[in-house]
């Protein structure tokens, strides 16, 4: 049993949402104690398995189910393991909702509080197709601060308000450098915070850009999974703050219902 499906999304691609899921998702379950799952819905360009370091292919369980990789005390499932890296998947939209389904439904997660899913760039056939079939808890969105990657943002957020999915809260993402202690906006100043206060959306964090970021992702260690990194504090501030986002939404249904 699943009891929260959580979305990482942005409608915006190389913003850093397989970065923001990955730490998440680790963070979830390494400071707040939490059984957590990661699905990389993104087909066309699955990242997670990098990520995490992982290079096998899935194995079956005795009930002829996909077994999900263990590691960094979290479960975890892409497509990435299964193709070879160099080979593009060229298929539909309705052959990679397929897809998904099937990493959803064959795959053994097993009792979970919590799991993640890394999506797709866009708003397209693979984000309507989990938004319609699954009883989505909300969704986190991530960018950087730029109105180039805002443009694509305010219609991911648009889209899951049309779908009616609480959207959780928003993350900042490079949101600067800072050297000799002084910070350099390199893509532009607090862009997702004017945003977020814009639409009245819960803004959870910002994430600076950091060397370490780039490295863990290549070597397949995420930073949350690490004693004393860069991003232990800002993750679980987000991880806190999300919990409470969805409790209290959990709450707001509650009354609405009575």
């Amino acid at each position: 049993m699943i009891k929260n499906f959580v979305v990482v999304g942005s409608g915006k691609g190389g913003v850093g949402k397989s970065t923001v899921a990955v730490n998440l998702a680790v963070a979830l379950a390494n400071f707040e104690k939490l059984k957590v799952g990661l699905l990389d819905a993104d087909i066309y360009g699955p990242s997670v398995h990098k990520m995490l370091g992982i290079k096998d292919k899935p194995s079956a369980s005795k009930n002829k189910k996909m077994l999900p990789y263990e590691k960094f005390l979290i479960k975890a499932m892409s497509i990435g393991n299964m193709i070879p890296e160099d080979k593009a998947v060229v298929w539909r939209g309705a052959m990679a909702s397929s897809a998904i389904k099937q990493l959803l439904n064959d795959v053994e997660w097993g009792e979970l509080d919590f799991l993640i899913i890394d999506l797709p760039p866009g708003t397209g056939d693979i984000q309507l197709s989990l938004c319609q079939t699954l009883k989505i808890s909300g969704a986190v969105i991530v960018s950087t601060p730029q109105e180039i990657s805002l443009l694509d943002v305010r219609k991911a957020i648009n889209m899951f308000q049309k779908v009616n999915v609480p959207i959780l809260g928003t993350i900042q993402n490079m949101s600067f450098i800072e050297i000799n202690n002084k910070k350099s906006y390199l893509f532009g100043k607090d862009g997702v915070i004017q945003e977020s206060k814009k639409q009245k959306l819960n803004f959870l964090a910002e994430i600076p850009i950091f060397h370490e970021i780039p490295i863990s992702g290549d070597t397949g260690v995420p930073l949350t999974s690490t004693k004393n990194s860069c991003l232990d504090e800002v993750f679980k501030k987000i991880a806190k703050d999300l919990l409470k986002s969805i409790e209290k939404n959990k709450n707001l249904n509650i009354e609405i219902n009575n």
